[in-house]
C-alpha cells in the first residue's frame, strides 16, 4: 500500500476543493486576520474623519445616499463624498472577513471569532443607519465606535492564535490577575472618551438645529475621562512592576512596557488637544491612538495566556480520503 502525504497546508475536506490552494494554508489565513484587524482599525479613523470634517451627514439618509440617489449628487458637495467614502469602505471590510470566515471554515480553523468578526459588520451597519437616521444622536455615535472595538478585539484575538511565535509560559496568578484590571481599566477610558466625544463640540455637522450634543458638561466628562486615564497609566506601571518583580517571561515584560508607552503618547496627545480646544487634526490622532492603546492591552493579555501559536495546526486535521498521512487511500 502506496502513502500519501498530505502536503504542507493543503485542506483535506473534498466539500472545498473550490478553494485556490494557496488560500488553504494557515499563512494566508493570518494575513486575512492581520487584514481584519487593519481595516477594523482604519474604519475606525475614517469615521473619526468623516465627524471631524462636518460630514456625518453628507449622505443624509440610509442605505441610500439620498432619497432618490444611492451614491452622492454634486449639490451635496465635498461632505456627501466624503460621507459615502466612508460606507464604502465598508465593503472592502466584508470583503476581508468573508474572505478570513471561508478560509477559517475550510480550515476548521479558530471558526467562532472568524464567524463573529463576519457578524459584527452588518450589526456596525445598522448602528451606523440609524446614527445617521436619528441625525447623528451622540450616545448612537458613540455605541458606533464601540463596537469597533469589540471588532478590533475580535479579529485581534483571532489573529493572535494564528501566529506561530514560540509561547511565552502562562504568567503568574498576580500578574494575571493585574492584567485583567487594566483591561477592565482600559474598556472604561474608551467608555468615558465616548461620552466626552458626545459632549464635546465635533458633533459631525454644522446644522445646529439637527445635531445635538449628550448635555453633559464637557469638562466634568474630560476630568473623568483624564482620572481614568490616569488610573490607567498607574494600574500598567503597576503591572510592569509586577512582572519584572516575579521574572516574567521576556515577552510578557515586552508587551507590557509597549502598553505603557502608547498610553504615555496617548495621554500627551489627550492633554495637548484639551489645551488646544480639540482641533480635528489631534482629535482624529487621538482615535488613532486609542485603537492602539486597545489593541496593546488585548496584546498583553493574550501573552499571559501562556501561548501565542494556534493550538489548531495542519496536522489537526481528521484523517480523510488520500489526505490520510498514515494509511493512504481508502477504498
Amino acid at each position: 500500500m502506496t502513502t500519501a502525504v498530505r502536503p504542507a497546508g493543503a485542506l483535506p475536506a473534498p466539500g472545498v476543493r473550490w478553494l485556490p490552494a494557496r488560500l488553504q494554508s494557515r499563512a494566508a489565513l493570518l494575513r486575512l486576520a492581520l487584514a481584519s484587524v487593519v481595516a477594523n482599525v482604519v474604519i475606525v479613523v475614517t469615521g473619526g474623519a468623516v465627524r471631524l470634517t462636518n460630514s456625518g451627514l453628507g449622505c443624509p439618509t440610509w442605505p441610500r445616499c439620498t432619497d432618490d440617489s444611492l451614491t452622492p449628487t454634486h449639490k451635496l458637495g465635498i461632505h456627501g463624498t466624503i460621507e459615502f467614502t466612508n460606507r464604502t469602505l465598508t465593503y472592502v471590510l466584508v470583503i476581508i472577513a468573508v474572505a478570513t470566515w471561508l478560509v477559517a471554515m475550510a480550515r476548521r480553523q479558530e471558526r467562532t471569532p472568524a464567524t463573529l468578526a463576519v457578524l459584527g459588520i452588518p450589526a456596525q451597519a445598522v448602528v451606523g443607519g440609524i446614527t445617521v437616521l436619528t441625525d447623528l444622536n451622540p450616545w448612537l455615535v458613540g455605541l458606533h465606535f464601540l463596537l469597533s472595538a469589540a471588532m478590533i478585539a475580535v479579529t485581534f484575538v483571532l489573529w493572535w492564535r494564528l501566529r506561530i511565535d514560540p509561547p511565552a509560559g502562562p504568567a503568574q496568578p498576580a500578574a494575571a490577575a493585574l492584567a485583567w484590571v487594566t483591561a477592565g481599566v482600559a474598556a472604561a477610558v474608551l467608555v468615558f472618551g465616548t461620552i466626552v466625544t458626545g459632549a464635546g463640540p465635533h458633533a459631525g455637522d454644522l446644522d445646529k438645529g439637527k445635531v445635538h450634543r449628550n448635555g453633559l458638561d464637557v469638562s466634568a466628562m474630560s476630568q473623568l475621562h483624564a482620572d481614568a486615564v490616569m488610573v490607567l497609566i498607574g494600574v500598567t506601571v503597576g503591572l510592569l512592576a509586577v512582572a519584572y518583580a516575579l521574572r516574567a517571561a521576556p515577552a510578557v515584560r515586552r508587551s507590557v512596557g509597549v502598553l505603557l508607552g502608547i498610553e504615555l503618547a496617548q495621554g500627551a496627545v489627550g492633554y495637548t488637544q484639551y489645551f488646544l480646544d480639540v482641533p480635528p487634526l489631534l482629535v482624529g490622532l487621538h482615535m488613532l491612538g486609542a485603537c492602539l492603546v486597545w489593541v496593546a492591552t488585548l496584546a498583553v493579555l493574550m501573552t499571559m495566556r501562556g501561548r501565542s501559536a494556534s493550538t489548531h495546526d495542519d496536522h489537526v486535521f481528521p484523517p480523510r480520503g488520500r489526505w490520510h498521512a498514515r494509511s493512504g487511500p481508502t477504498g
